[in-house]
């Protein structure tokens, strides 16, 4: 487990910090209404309103706000797995599948509980030297508990060259 794991949850759990990081590195995400309820060893939870900002003609949350709050929740445990790390680790998307089940008229949360997963295929590239992918899953959820959507990411981790 990467020794940075507690102050990089510290960063996200920080409201306004986070806020910041989300204006200046993911603008879109800021202004649709992203934001992170919980994160730790195991999971992630992001939610994503449905707002003027977010919505499509359909009176729903449009697609792709919810894809950035599907991805964020995969991305905030593959960001903590290597924040600082040594050797240093690049993370990328390789791959996204989506389904939809219901209309999203409200808040939407997407929970990821794959964290440890994604520690042990960092550590798999780390130890091997070579390219780990893995196919992470997260289930966007409305305030009455329905399933709105699945999302799954695929994402690559390759140690850096020194």
């Amino acid at each position: 487990m990467n020794p940075n794991k507690d102050q990089f949850i510290q960063l996200t759990r920080n409201a306004l910090k986070f806020r910041i990081f989300l204006l200046s590195k993911l603008p879109a995400a800021f202004f649709s209404g992203v934001r992170v309820k919980a994160i730790d060893e195991t999971k992630a939870v992001v939610t994503v309103p449905y707002k003027w900002f977010s919505q499509n003609p359909f009176k729903s949350t449009y697609f792709a706000c919810l894809a950035m709050a599907a991805e964020m929740s995969t991305g905030l445990l593959a960001m903590m797995n290597t924040y600082k790390i040594n050797p240093p680790v690049y993370m990328l998307i390789t791959g996204l599948e989506a389904a939809y089940f219901k209309k999203a008229t409200g808040t939407t949360t997407f929970t990821c509980e794959d964290g440890l997963a994604i520690n042990n295929t960092i550590q798999e590239a780390i130890a091997s030297g070579e390219g780990r992918i893995i196919k992470i899953k997260s289930a966007g959820i409305n305030d009455n508990g329905e399933l709105v959507a699945e999302f799954f990411i695929t994402w690559s981790f390759k140690v850096k060259n020194i």
